[in-house]
């Protein structure tokens, strides 16, 4: 049997002829094509030629498989492996290329973009448009239209006379006129010969149109270098005023080349530095342990109920300010710790009438997680997110402010490029940190589709800038190279498994031994982020439990604190600095705050000797017995409020202050003083004043104030925005492939000829009930298999082949071929019947 006779002639052709593995390949590489799972290999190949998915696939394609691509669109159809060649690796012959393309053209077979043999090699249809040149589309290529393409709209006279001026006999018809001056083009030595004659101008014309754009304008007039072209077809009108040069031109005098260079090799990446491997993980734990307390002093700053909600949903630009201030951090900084604390469900909004963000109750649990532990919860949050807080101060597609946690934030390329990033920075030595453009040259290579053009500042590379400043605040990378915990985030060795060749024979493509790893499923990531955890454990310091108090009312604490005694001390004093060590120091102010908070001299006492490695100074001491003494002297209730006090010469010294006019204060009794403002407002403004109030409640009692955590109700965390329909896993893929091979098999089932019109691809059959019932019941005498329609309770419509055994009460039991085991139908849902070939 001749090739001519096995080659397929379509898509469909082409994939019934694939293996159930090849199948398999396909639609893990392009998961849109069994969303839904197609009812037969036609279904499949139609819905592999439509734009919308033609277009996902082309743009996941790598350079150099684009570039294949390429070559076909401007190749003959079909075209042989040959001729791919010769576009590819020019009349030089690449051996770089040569060695590539086998596994370029695989890659896009595998992804049914290319189908058909080495000799008939065709691009779909569809592809074909979008990577096609034209006047609208240039090719990347930098070709023009074929010959023939070009003088399809020229007069049979016009061609005639370019075909006599280029030194050729004339035709009978302007087709074989285009052909023979396409011929002449693509022979080398005529053209050189024709070319010999040219004028140095002409010349010159031609090498500024060979590598594109290949379009010019010319005058009504045109020049005689111009004119000396346009006579012998070296540059065709394709409309009034605008020429072209051909492609077999362009191609001749590129030495045969589509593309000025091809790049059959993704380019390295290199390291700017190389660092100790320990010291790589000592920084990384450091930047954890900033990152941890980050978080805990942002949700610290919220906890008795954040900034508002704006209308629009998210944070305003004032309270971001206000953040980054409190942060000790820049705006955007600011907002990627913001949207990194609502991502991993610590921060949401509370929904009351006032909206105003708070800490969630999945913020206290995950206090209680071990540090390591909490520092892998951030980090696999950060990796598979979407929200990219990097577009924050930007603008959306309807030019609306984007703000932090606000709508409009989710990137869904943001998680494929941050592990692809830090999968290149696993591929370095260890502690070796990579040349930031390196990086983003390897991932343009990887999605030119997706970069836009060499050197723009699109998503793709803000994306990855985003990644490698963002990885260094939380800790993954350590002086830019990526830390031993970060490493076990990716889980590389198991993913590295996955896709490793099966023996000597079995080798990965260039271009996907540069995407060995992937992103892991959810339970994959649990484990590599409980791995993870338990290599940073050991480097995180242990929480202290004591204090060096000083002379200067001031306590240092030369690593992290307890919980118990970092809230403590957090009450009776203020921070002064943060680092290495925190200095806190001691005021009237936060002292008397710590009293407000029901805490009494002798506790404060006993406190500070129990944590403090140093002997409690004596300055401190007096400043604890000064503000405890005064605090409550005077008391503060509701009238609008009153002031009373047992001495009445504390009552006089107030009246006397210029600064209590504000209060409106007036007196009542020897001992009380009313006043128009309201308890809160005279607690303030008598401290102010440099008295210690205290608040007392109707009965008289003294009002502890302690500060209430204001959480929201149960939130779970933002869902990521996925970019596609999710990769299938195995036992999807097993299901679908098996569905469709069924539903092609009831398709494609040769039937007995009827005398009715025959049926169009995919249409159902149609019998009467009694024609139906009949059927079946000779198939059960008889034996024999029968084709179907058949309609589910869902209003699905399927073709089937089944052998019927048994009708009885409205319903035929049957082995049904396409399911592979035996099922009842109901008659009445059965659309028609037809009796299968013999053969």
């Amino acid at each position: 049997m001749s090739t001519e006779a096995t080659a397929p002639r379509s898509l469909a052709e082409a994939l019934r002829g694939r293996d159930d593995t090849s199948l398999a390949a396909l639609l893990r590489s392009r998961p849109d094509l069994i969303t839904p799972v197609p009812t037969d290999l036609t279904q499949l190949a139609t819905r592999a030629g439509t734009r919308a998915s033609v277009v996902r696939a082309v743009e996941r394609l790598d350079r150099f498989s684009l570039q294949t691509a390429e070559a076909l669109a401007v190749a003959g159809d079909p075209a042989s492996y040959g001729e791919l060649l010769g576009l590819m690796a020019g009349d030089d012959g690449d051996p770089l290329v040569a060695a590539a393309l086998p596994q370029a053209l695989g890659t896009l077979r595998e992804q049914a973009l290319v189908w058909g043999g080495d000799d008939r090699l065709r691009l779909v249809r569809t592809a074909r448009e979008l990577l096609a040149p034209s006047p609208q589309h240039p090719s990347p290529t930098g070709l023009g239209p074929s010959v023939r393409e070009a003088t399809a709209g020229m007069s049979p006279g016009r061609i005639q006379e370019i075909v006599t001026t280029a030194g050729l006999p004339t035709t009978h018809d302007p087709v074989s006129a285009a052909d023979a001056l396409s011929g002449l083009f693509q022979d080398r030595e005529r053209l050189a010969a024709l070319l010999g004659g040219a004028p140095r101008d002409s010349v010159e014309v031609l090498e500024r149109l060979v590598w594109g754009p290949p379009y010019g304008q010319v005058t009504a007039d045109p020049a005689a270098r111009l004119r000396w072209l346009l006579d012998r077809g070296l540059l065709l009108p394709i409309s009034p005023g605008t020429v072209v040069l051909p492609r077999e031109v362009a191609l001749a005098l590129r030495g045969g080349r589509a593309h000025r260079a091809a790049e059959p090799a993704p380019p390295t990446v290199v390291a700017a530095a190389t660092h100790a491997p320990k010291l790589v993980d000592a920084t990384a734990a450091g930047q954890a342990f900033t990152a941890l307390a980050t978080v805990e002093e942002l949700l610290k700053d919220w906890d008795e109920g954040g900034p508002a909600v704006m209308r629009a949903g998210g944070l305003s630009v004032r309270d971001l300010k206000r953040t980054a201030v409190a942060l000790d951090v820049s705006e955007p900084v600011a907002a990627f710790w913001v949207e990194l604390a609502y991502a991993a469900g610590l921060i949401a909004s509370d929904g009351e009438a006032d909206e105003r963000y708070a800490a969630t109750p999945g913020y206290d649990e995950w206090l209680e997680r071990p540090a390591a532990e909490r520092w892998a919860h951030l980090a696999e949050t950060w990796l598979t997110a979407t929200r990219a807080s990097g577009v924050v101060g930007g603008r959306d597609a309807k030019d609306r402010p984007l703000s932090a946690l606000g709508p409009g934030l989710d990137r869904s390329a943001a998680p494929e490029v941050r592990h692809r990033v830090l999968s290149l920075l696993a591929g370095l030595p260890q502690g070796a940190a990579p040349d930031a453009g390196s990086v983003l040259a390897r991932l343009h290579w990887e999605r030119p589709l997706r970069g836009g053009q060499r050197g723009e500042d699109d998503l793709r590379t803000r994306l990855a800038r985003w990644t490698l400043d963002e990885a260094e605040q939380l800790g993954v990378t350590g002086r830019g190279a990526l830390s031993a915990q970060g490493r076990a985030l990716l889980a590389l060795p198991a993913a590295v498994e996955r896709r490793a060749p099966k023996g000597p024979g079995d080798k990965l493509p260039v271009h996907h031994r540069t995407a060995l790893a992937e992103p892991l499923s959810p339970a994959e990531q649990a484990v590599a982020s409980a791995a993870a955890a338990r290599l940073l454990a050991p480097l995180l310091p242990e929480p202290l439990d004591h204090v060096l108090l000083q002379a200067d009312l001031t306590a240092v604490a030369p690593g992290p604190l307890q919980r118990p005694l970092a809230d403590m001390l957090g009450v009776l004093a203020d921070v002064e600095s943060k680092g290495g060590a925190t200095v806190f120091r001691f005021t009237p102010g936060s002292v008397r705050r710590a009293l407000d908070a029901g805490r009494t001299a002798s506790d404060l006492h006993a406190f500070l000797a129990a944590h403090s490695r140093t002997p409690v100074p004596q300055p401190l001491a007096y400043l604890i017995d000064d503000v405890a003494r005064r605090h409550g002297h005077l008391r503060v209730g509701a009238a609008s409020a009153y002031v009373r006090c047992d001495d009445d010469g504390v009552l006089n010294e107030i009246l006397a202050d210029k600064r209590a006019a504000g209060l409106r204060l007036r007196r009542l009794a020897p001992t009380v003083l009313a006043a128009l403002a309201d308890p809160a407002s005279l607690l303030e403004g008598l401290r102010a004043m440099g008295f210690a109030p205290a608040a007392e409640s109707a009965e008289g009692d003294v009002v502890i104030t302690r500060a209430h955590a204001h959480r929201t109700p149960p939130r779970t965390a933002p869902e990521p925005v996925p970019e596609g329909p999710p990769t299938p896993d195995a036992t999807l893929l097993t299901a679908a492939i098996r569905a469709i091979r069924a539903g092609d098999l009831a398709s494609t089932a040769p039937r007995k000829p009827v005398d009715s019109a025959p049926l169009a691809a995919g249409e159902l059959p149609r019998t009467s009930s009694a024609e139906t019932l009949a059927t079946m019941q000779a198939a059960v005498l008889t034996g024999q298999s029968l084709w179907i329609g058949y309609v589910n309770a869902e209003g699905t419509a399927s073709q089937r082949v089944i052998a019927p055994v048994r009708v009885e009460g409205g319903f035929v039991t049957a082995y049904d071929h396409t399911a592979d085991e035996v099922r009842t139908y109901p008659l009445h849902r059965i659309t028609g019947v037809a009796e299968l070939a013999d053969d």
